[in-house]
């Protein structure tokens, strides 16, 4: 209803002369799930609660530092091996490295606890105390799940947290993708009932596979280095005294070391077990003097770089969504911060991963002389589909999906009618234009790119109208990798055809 004037003047009216547009959602902000040094924000507790950071000095400040992993050392006659103690050892920090180093940017952080007592699959998912996967239901931004701790779970765990993770992406929230780690994937392939491709294929069970990707081999990191490392993080220090008096004992008895200098050196071991001496000047005398003390600390910097992939991969998705965009396959990308994979997949071995007969296929972590370790594979776990197969293909439709369902939120009650449909047509049209402008979208034409419809007769009936529906039909032809190329080549006769 126009406005009514009653007193006389020069009154203004503005009136837009352009519809709303739709806005691209972000595409590549991670949400990581696992155990932190702490969780507080000045005096505000952060368990449980999603926080954005956008760096690693960000995440130190309100989670802390990476967990000081202990180790037993058992000696045998020469011979001594090191164990992890399990309830000590988490992977979110370093898989947080990871995923700085590889490009990532913005990210979400869920503490579900603080280091001691071990790894949980309940405090993980969350279902019982609406923390881990559970309380990222509240947020709107996050796009990518990753959990890099469910692989220090037992296999069943392990699984049954996978299985969250893709029913959170694909059921509550349908606009998220989980990356997927391959339970102790550091190991080679045996292809017998012991294989840990076949188990995890197992694991991840049968329900929303196109929102979810795995990776195998794990990878050899480069995050922790020596220098983070002392007999501090050894639990038996009376075993590790042992095997260095030994060394000690053995020198002086060659005549490597002198007695009285022998003796010295021992009085510095003796320290370990004093909790008041200072433990970096120990740590660096022994450095100098002792090999057998810097293969351990070389020992354990070992273990604690082989690590999951997932970190990495999410760092990778967001290099590949900044510099070209989500429609991008994440594959033949480098790996960074990273010496090479554990297990070194060959191009033939690579075909049960890509292509098995379920069709979860498992994407492949490989070396190329050269160019480095890659990322060879750009499948989703549900290898089948002839929608769903890749995985830009369902990250592009998840933000056109956003996109435009946002977009469309200011139109709810509007009036039902012809107006409005063609509001709603042109404005999503204009973005879908864009997006083939971009390369999102493929086609020689506008038309064949994409095509949107909302009218009575074609998307809508009568009664659809009286009920309160306006039902938008956009079809879109997203665009694929060109994942076998095939060169035909063939002899001539000189100077025929």
């Amino acid at each position: 209803m126009a406005k009514q004037y009653a007193t006389p003047g020069v009154y203004i009216e503005e009136k837009s002369a352009f519809s709303n547009s739709v806005v691209s959602v972000a595409t590549a902000v991670p949400a990581f799930i696992g155990y932190t040094q702490k969780a507080a924000a000045g005096k505000k507790d952060l368990t449980n609660v999603p926080m954005r950071i956008t760096s690693m000095v960000e995440y130190i400040s309100y989670f802390g530092g990476a967990p000081v992993t202990q180790f037993s050392i058992e000696a045998d006659d020469n011979n001594y091996s090191l164990t992890a103690e399990a309830d000590t050892n988490y992977n979110l920090f370093r898989s947080l490295q990871l995923f700085f180093a590889n490009g990532g940017g913005a990210s979400y952080i869920v503490s579900v606890g603080t280091y001691g007592g071990g790894v949980k699959a309940s405090a993980l998912v969350g279902a019982e105390n609406g923390g881990g996967i559970t309380a990222l239901l509240k947020e709107q931004e996050p796009t990518l799940l990753v959990v890099p701790d469910a692989v220090l779970l037992e296999e069943g765990d392990c699984g049954s947290v996978q299985q969250a993770m893709m029913k959170h992406c694909g059921a509550d929230t349908r606009s998220r993708f989980a990356i997927l780690d391959v339970w102790n994937g550091h190991q080679a392939r045996t292809l017998l009932d012991d294989d840990v491709v076949t188990a995890a294929r197992t694991a991840y069970g049968g329900n929303f596979l196109d929102f979810g990707a795995a990776y195998y081999p794990w990878v050899n990191a480069t995050v922790v280095s020596s220098d983070d490392l002392s007999y501090q993080n050894i639990s038996n220090a009376d075993g590790l005294i042992d095997i260095l008096n030994s060394e000690v004992d053995e020198n002086v008895a060659a005549g490597y070391v002198k007695e009285e200098k022998g003796d010295m050196i021992k009085e510095e071991i003796a320290k370990i077990s004093d909790d008041d001496a200072n433990s970096t000047a120990v740590s660096n005398l022994l450095k100098a003097v002792s090999p057998i003390y810097n293969d351990i600390l070389g020992q354990m910097k070992e273990a604690l770089n082989v690590l999951p992939p997932s970190g990495a991969i999410a760092g990778i998705y967001a290099l590949v969504d900044s510099s070209v965009g989500v429609h991008k396959a994440p594959a033949n990308v480098s790996v960074s911060a990273i010496t090479g994979p554990t297990v070194n997949v060959t191009a033939e071995e690579q075909e049960n991963l890509n292509l098995p007969l379920s069709g979860k296929a498992v994407n492949a972590i490989r070396p190329f002389v050269g160019k480095g370790t890659l990322v060879w594979g750009a499948r989703t776990l549900d290898g089948n589909s002839g929608d769903w197969r890749y995985i830009n293909v369902r990250r592009t439709m998840i933000m056109l999906e956003q996109s435009i369902k946002f977009a469309c939120e200011p139109y709810v009650f509007r009036p039902n009618d012809s107006n409005t449909w063609l509001a709603v047509r042109t404005m999503i049209s204009n973005f879908l234009r864009n997006q083939w402008q971009s390369g999102a979208l493929v086609g020689s034409s506008e038309a064949e790119a994409y095509a949107v419809d909302c009218g009575l007769g074609t998307t809508m009936t009568p009664q659809d109208v009286l009920d309160g529906y306006m039902k938008v039909s956009v079809k879109v032809a997203i665009s694929r990798p060109a994942e076998f190329i095939v060169i035909s080549f063939q002899q001539k006769m000189p100077g025929g055809e």
